[in-house]
């Protein structure tokens, strides 16, 4: 377990409180799926658990299992909408485990074969085309559902 503090003014705990936008894909008691702002492909999302906790060091049986549950629902979603070949799932857990913000998430990668992730630069993606590209999950959510 974790020994640091949760930092409930992190910008996943913000958009949860609805302080900060976010292109929401799905969303349901536990969880919320989002675009990632900085993507590192067309498609690039987060599941996060409603539910305050810094990783998965942290992070209670229960939510876990919720986001798992989730980052299925969006994983297939994802691959309808953008005719994808595979998906990336990745975690990351404090700064040396590559942890940037610290509130669980999970990124979920549309994939195709021998197309290269982009650099994760720290530059925000335009707005409209993850607007679009939400609109395109959502429909497949939709479709699933």
């Amino acid at each position: 377990m974790t020994t640091k503090a949760y930092d409930k003014d992190n910008p996943f705990a913000k958009i949860l409180r609805g302080e900060l936008p976010s292109h929401k894909l799905y969303e349901d008691d536990d969880t919320l799926a989002i675009m990632d702002i900085m993507p590192r492909g067309d498609g690039h999302c987060l599941v996060l658990p409603k539910k305050p906790a810094r990783n998965l060091l942290d992070v209670d049986t229960d939510s876990l299992a919720a986001v798992m549950r989730t980052v299925q629902k969006v994983a297939r979603a994802t691959m309808k909408a953008f005719d994808a070949e595979g998906v990336t799932v990745q975690q990351f857990n404090e700064p040396a485990g590559g942890q940037v913000v610290f509130h669980l998430h999970v990124h979920i990668l549309p994939r195709f074969e021998g197309v290269a992730l982009r650099p994760h630069t720290g530059e925000m993606a335009d707005q409209n085309v993850l607007a679009e590209q939400a609109g395109k999950i959502r429909a497949a959510l939709d479709d699933a559902s």
